[in-house]
């Protein structure tokens, strides 16, 4: 009897061979790919094509999706993956947990609080589990700010102020794509912010309470880029004579696997991966301000803008006996093309621990290697290898994806409404 846990995995889009070329390499032993399922069949068979040539391993079953049960009955999985569209993550989430099957999701667990309940009431009713892959949980710096947060370095924290920034590559590209539409990504305060959201709720070792948030779009558009004198428009860069010398085009066709995963795969479904981060129908902020006040009575200050000149973000804690302060550069990206371990690889950081009446000192922090700041081995280790004692307890349930996304969540309808969001107003836990 083989003792490996079988997988299949949902949407076979940039995120997914995160987790499939993991399992054909390094974790061929514990764990096994057993089926995709996407809406899509080019871009399945593109990723059977990489698993038999970038990873020497099998082809596995490819379903549709409207195969999903089916393909849960055939194929017997332990564990369903999910990394589709975000909108479509509880429907997955939800329907693999009735089947009998755990599940790994990509974040944001969800997109809204009707959505986020019923995955709760899922897991109560199922008895099923839910990770969610937070890997910058995982990096080295942030475990050790953890650490010192725990030990005590500046005693309890009161406040922290955290300064996002995403640049005019890896920035550019949510508005290119399907997250531009905010029902299907939840803008950047879910489906990016969720990472930051989960930090916070990490380090200083409590949950949102409420929420005030402010947003808009000032950069991306049409309205914009016409204020700011642009007269050149396109619908799409590729193929496009007026994107030729924009620096905000994505040429899907000077790309191999860009190319692969979604030019050729057009023909099925009309998605468009390329299109201008100036045209109309942008529902998504570009400038993002986050005010959150949490249950142990720390604040939160937050922002996020995703045009800046640099990738990367500073942060600051201060406590009742001094301030950490962390800077990090990292290194800029488009998704699906290049290399998964430069995702936001570190470029250089530093951390500094500012005592109450001692003099400021360095803290030397071993370097991590990989996507997301060193996080993304480590998580993989955690999920397809043999799991060790961790006392920072960095695994993420179901429990701290709600708590990350409905900080998200309560920002979206706090500029909608101009209001403070209680979090306990838009779901009840369990």
């Amino acid at each position: 009897m083989s003792t490996k846990k079988k997988y299949v995995l949902v949407g076979s889009g940039g995120r997914a061979q995160f987790f499939y070329g993991a399992i054909a390499t390094e974790y061929r032993d514990t764990s096994e790919l057993l089926a995709f399922c996407d809406t899509n069949q080019t871009r399945m068979d593109y990723a059977n094509k990489l698993l038999v040539d970038k990873y020497n391993y099998k082809q596995v079953h490819t379903y549709k999706a409207e195969q999903f049960d089916t393909m849960i009955e055939e194929e017997k999985p332990d564990a369903v993956i999910v990394t589709s569209v975000d909108r479509t993550h509880h429907t997955y989430i939800i329907r693999a947990m009735e089947l009998g099957c755990d599940v790994i999701t990509e974040k944001p667990m969800t997109v809204d609080e009707r959505k986020c309940q019923d995955i709760l009431d899922a897991v109560e009713r199922t008895g099923r589990s839910v990770r969610v892959t937070f890997n910058y949980r995982y990096a080295p710096h942030h475990t050790k700010a953890r650490e010192l947060i725990e030990d005590g370095t500046i005693g309890k924290v009161t406040s922290v102020h955290f300064e996002w920034l995403l640049n005019t590559q890896h920035g550019a590209d949510y508005f290119r794509r399907w997250h531009r539409d905010k029902r299907n990504s939840g803008g950047l305060l879910v489906h990016k912010s969720t990472h930051h959201f989960d930090l916070v709720n990490f380090w200083i070792g409590s949950e949102p309470d409420t929420v005030f948030s402010m947003g808009d779009l000032l950069f991306y558009g049409k309205e914009n880029a016409e204020q700011r004198g642009v007269t050149k428009f396109y619908e799409r860069a590729t193929g496009n004579p007026n994107a030729k010398d924009d620096p905000f085009a994505l040429h899907l066709d000077s790309n191999e696997q860009l190319k692969a995963l979604y030019l050729d795969a057009e023909k099925e479904d009309g998605y468009r991966r390329d299109q201008s981060v100036f045209g109309d129908g942008i529902s998504i902020e570009d400038t993002m301000g986050v005010m959150v006040r949490y249950k142990n009575n720390a604040i939160l200050t937050y922002s996020l803008n995703a045009y800046m000149p640099w990738e990367g973000y500073r942060i600051a804690f201060n406590g009742t006996k001094g301030r950490l302060e962390m800077s990090i550069v990292e290194t800029s990206y488009v998704n699906s093309g290049g290399d998964k371990a430069l995702e936001g690889a570190l470029k250089g950081k530093t951390m500094t621990v500012f005592p109450m009446f001692e003099a400021p000192y360095k803290v030397d922090v071993e370097e991590g290697i990989g996507g997301h700041g060193g996080g993304d081995p480590v998580l993989l280790n955690d999920i397809f290898g043999t799991p060790v004692e961790d006392r920072y307890k960095r695994a993420a349930n179901h429990m701290d994806g709600a708590r990350s996304i409905l900080t998200g969540i309560a920002a979206n309808r706090s500029i909608r409404t101009g209001q403070p969001v209680k979090v306990e107003d838009l779901v009840k836990f369990h």
